[in-house]
């Protein structure tokens, strides 16, 4: 990065540059064609980009990526950008990032850096608020506005929208596109695109939910509940059996970014595909003991460039060298055709058994533990020994000179040592005696008072002088030399850095492998055929998260080849079982595209490029959405961004709104699919109870749609689930029998089944809390009757009481039900 200049009247921006960009005049001439925004916080980065050639911004998602940023590193390869735009306060990982990039000299793109602020949340908001939309009317209000974009970028991505906001500042500062119009013309966006990189199948946020995929709960235990989340039960937490935690790092990398890459997918199956034979159970359990004992190898090594190494560093240094250089002994022995173990084998260079042997030589653990600092073995440094025996033979001779002090101090001394104290030498100690009282009472002639401390004072004598001279401090001597040989070890450990790291990334992807290759044989498991055409053929599948739940399970199949049958219509009753084959149909996809095995019989799995959802309403404070807005733009995300490589997964879509406007949607959204060309038609798999959708016959006739139902029985008046797909249209809903099974009262079920009975013929429906005619007369001759047998002649007779007590509660009783 050739220049670091301040961009004139940009606030606080920088650019690092290429020589002959001076300014902002030279840059509106020349303006780039792709800029670049990216934030990186916390293992995960949020960028987007905008192309002046379409006017296009295009968008990806918050995505994991590792120290290296290799995503990072990925999309700019792709992408080319002319610009980067980043942050002024950046991780270190972004720092080391961007000044690699700028050593690259066949590529050099301008970076510039904005303060902190403009990298804000809210302020990514109102900056992509308050852009220049020409597709919109310009009296379009904010709220407006916000639905409309809601539906266009994903509000869920924190960092992509801060990178957002900075990346519009950088359009208008530079004027990209405009330069020759009057300053109140904004940059044009007239289109916004969801990116992915080439060959990693899109999947959004709300399809990881449905799916189940994820799932994160708190920590059961008290001690625990501050510090973090677990993983509940989800996809990743049934097939996560890594036993180093990098395993399981790069195993949610893999779930995150399913790929189309046939080469990389056969790489894994193939190791799957080995580890769950029966006869390779004896390598499974050992690689994996070994596995267990790989540690955080960055931290180590960074600890180590900043001499911040302690004792169990070393000890956790040397486990993972000795069990890697165990773990590529073991893979040698295993076939060199799997990419893999040829990898491992050549891979984990003799440089390991370098570093293990030199660690073993050098570092004496059992001591080091025991005094808390880094301790050399014998025989590493002679100078040492020589110092170290002076240190053991110490004690006698201190002794020794100790008795011939004693005989030149005054009698009263009965006793007297001389002792080491590291940093200040050789001291002679004696007890204090009752006479000396004040500080003037220390002094003995020959001697020179140094400190009192527990009842001791303590003394340098001329003898001890000499033993300064003489031997030195030899306790800070020890430490200093071993400190030496200790920075030395260091460097001969970093020199070789470039293999640990191999180490970490081969025996991480190991680690995944061997995980789903135990899961696939706990759970039987079959591997998918994996190739490049555009059908989907399940044969028996499984739900992977449900069949371990239940205590029995009905698989069923899916079939969707090239020409027929793309578009599933499934109807039938509430809880038949529909979200459920959806849900697995989803998963069975997924997991073929980690190249994991699945829960089917057979599969035939062609490699698609996203996997889209309607199935489940997440609720949106922070845009003000409605849930049937919520719904729309799922469905909008699904019928805009799938192609004829995708799978669409819909669940009850338009019953959100009253029933005639959601039907109506329905039947558009499918037909609008029925009717694209051939090689446009997704995989579309929908459930719903709009039954009037195909008795009102709204639906196209065409070979692509498959009309689909699950099999139930009906025993008496109590309906039997028998969760067995087939083809065909359900006739009934069987509301009332699930009410009843709900444990609804019967009268109400029984009233529901009248209403509706009434309604379907066209009948009137007569309200049940009005009494009868028949019930009124009966009650009107009741009234009468008591009347007239009153004897009015009655001396005793109470009129009044008559009236309120008897008349007036049964006719007021009538009044209220008339």
């Amino acid at each position: 990065m050739a220049a670091i200049e301040s961009l004139r009247g940009g606030g606080g921006g920088f650019i690092f540059g290429q020589p002959g960009i001076h300014g902002v005049e030279e840059e509106e001439e020349d303006s780039p064609a792709i800029l670049l925004s990216v934030v990186s916080q916390h293992g995960q980065i949020g960028l987007c980009f905008f192309d002046s050639k379409d006017s296009t911004l295009n968008y990806m998602r918050d995505t994991p990526d590792n120290h290296e940023l290799h995503l990072l590193a990925r999309v700019i390869q792709e992408v080319s950008p002319h610009v980067i735009i980043t942050s002024a306060k950046q991780e270190r990982c972004m720092t080391r990032f961007l000044q690699q990039l700028g050593s690259n000299p066949d590529y050099k793109p301008e970076v510039v850096t904005y303060p902190y602020v403009d990298f804000g949340l809210e302020v990514g908001k109102q900056r992509l608020l308050s852009a220049h939309l020409p597709f919109l009317p310009a009296s379009t209000s904010e709220r407006d506005k916000m639905s409309y974009l809601s539906s266009c970028i994903s509000f869920d991505s924190p960092l992509m929208l801060r990178a957002v906001g900075a990346l519009l500042k950088c359009l208008d500062r530079r004027r990209v596109g405009v330069e020759l119009e009057d300053s109140s013309v904004g940059v044009p966006i007239l289109q916004f695109n969801a990116y992915t990189l080439k060959g990693v199948v899109c999947i959004d946020r709300d399809t990881y939910s449905v799916l189940q995929i994820f799932k994160s709960e708190l920590h059961p235990s008290v001690y625990k509940l501050h510090s973090g989340e677990k993983e509940g039960l989800s996809l990743y937490g049934i097939l996560n059996r890594c036993r180093c935690k990098f395993g399981s790092k790069l195993l949610r990398q893999w779930f995150m970014r399913p790929t189309q890459d046939l080469a990389v997918l056969q790489r894994r199956q193939e190791v799957i595909r080995f580890f769950t034979s029966p006869r390779n159970s004896d390598a499974l359990n050992t690689l994996q003991s070994s596995l267990r004992n790989i540690r955080n190898i960055p931290t180590l090594l960074r600890r180590m460039s900043l001499s911040h190494t302690k004792v169990t560093d070393w000890q956790c240094l040397y486990k993972t060298v000795y069990n890697a250089v165990c773990i590529r002994d073991t893979v040698r022995h295993l076939p060199q055709s799997i990419h893999l173990f040829r990898d491992i084998s050549e891979g984990l260079s003799d440089d390991l058994h370098h570093i293990a042997t030199l660690i073993s030589r050098v570092v004496d653990f059992e001591t080091s533990i025991a005094e808390n600092r880094f301790t050399i073995k014998p025989d590493v440094d002679p100078a040492i020994d020589d110092k170290k025996r002076r240190m053991m033979g110490l004690s006698d001779f201190l002794t020794d000179v100790a008795r011939r002090e004693l005989e030149h101090l005054d009698a009263r001394i009965p006793s007297c040592c001389v002792i080491y104290i590291p940093l200040i030498g050789f001291l002679l100690s004696v007890p204090r005696l009752p006479s000396m009282a004040e500080k003037e009472d220390f002094e003995i002639e020959g001697l020179d008072f140094m400190f009192l401390s527990e009842d001791r004072l303590h003394y340098r004598s001329q003898r001890t002088k000499e033993l300064d001279d003489l031997l030195g401090d030899l306790h800070c001597d020890i430490r200093d030399m071993e400190t030496a040989v200790m920075t030395q070890l260091q460097n001969a450990v970093l020199e070789r850095s470039a293999s640990l790291y191999k180490v970490l990334d081969l025996t991480a992807e190991l680690d995944c492998l061997m995980a789903l290759s135990s899961a696939s044989q706990e759970y039987g498991y079959t591997s998918p055929k994996l190739s490049s055409h555009r059908k989907v053929s399940i044969t028996q599948g499984r739900h992977p998260l449900l069949e371990l739940c239940s205590p029995v399970f009905v698989a069923n199949s899916f079939q969707s080849s090239e020409s027929h049958s793309r578009v599933k219509v499934i109807t039938g009753p509430n809880s038949s079982g529909k979200s459920i084959y959806l849900k697995q149909v989803g998963l069975i996809v997924f997991m073929a595209l980690i190249g994991s095995d699945v829960p089917a019989k057979e599969a035939d799995i062609g490699l698609l490029d996203g996997i889209f959802t309607r199935m489940q309403s997440r609720e949106s404070v922070s845009v003000g959405l409605s849930t049937f807005m919520i719904d729309l733009n799922q469905m909008a995300h699904a019928i805009n961004s799938s192609t004829g490589n995708s799978l669409v997964l819909i669940d009850e879509f338009g019953k959100g709104t009253n029933t005639v406007d959601g039907l109506s949607l329905l039947a558009a959204s499918i037909s609008h699919w029925l009717r694209k060309p051939l090689g446009e038609v997704p995989h579309v798999l929908l459930a719903t109870n709009f039954h009037s959708l195909l008795q009102l016959g709204l639906l196209p006739s065409s070979g692509l749609l498959s009309l689909l139902t699950l099999e139930t029985a009906v025993d008496g008046d109590e309906l039997v689930f028998l969760y067995q797909l087939k083809e065909g249209i359900c006739q009934s809903s069987y509301a009332a029998n699930i009410a009843k099974l709900a444990g609804l009262p019967a009268s109400l079920v029984q009233r529901g089944v009248e209403v509706s009975e009434l309604y379907r013929t066209g009948r009137v429906i007569k309200r049940i809390d009005k009494a009868s005619s028949d019930e009124q007369a009966d009650r009107c001759r009741t009234v009468v009757e008591a009347f007239l047998s009153l004897d009015l002649e009655d001396r005793d007779l109470d009129l009044q009481h008559f009236m309120k007590e008897d008349l007036l509660p049964s006719a007021g009783d009538l009044l209220n039900r008339s």
